[in-house]
């Protein structure tokens, strides 16, 4: 099964080098061509990073003991 970040992992090498192919024959010079399809794979992964973040999903219990008492060290 295929989540998110197996298709942003897949999209950054693909818009890399796809990018870079079709500005390049589009007649845009590669040191050009590069800089600029490696901006749209930054903003792939800064996407995954700060929009769509990894969050731990795990529940958290909130349940606390009622009967607490301090530690002490004797």
């Amino acid at each position: 099964m295929t989540g998110y970040y197996d298709y942003v992992l897949g999209l950054i090498p693909l818009v890399l080098f796809g990018v870079t192919a079709i500005l390049t024959i589009a007649g845009v010079g590669l040191t050009t061509a590069v800089p600029i399809a490696a901006m749209g794979s930054v903003g792939i992964m800064g996407h995954a990073l700060f929009v769509n973040g990894p969050v731990d999903t795990q529940p958290v219990s909130t349940s606390q003991s009622t009967n607490t008492q301090p530690v002490n060290a004797d």
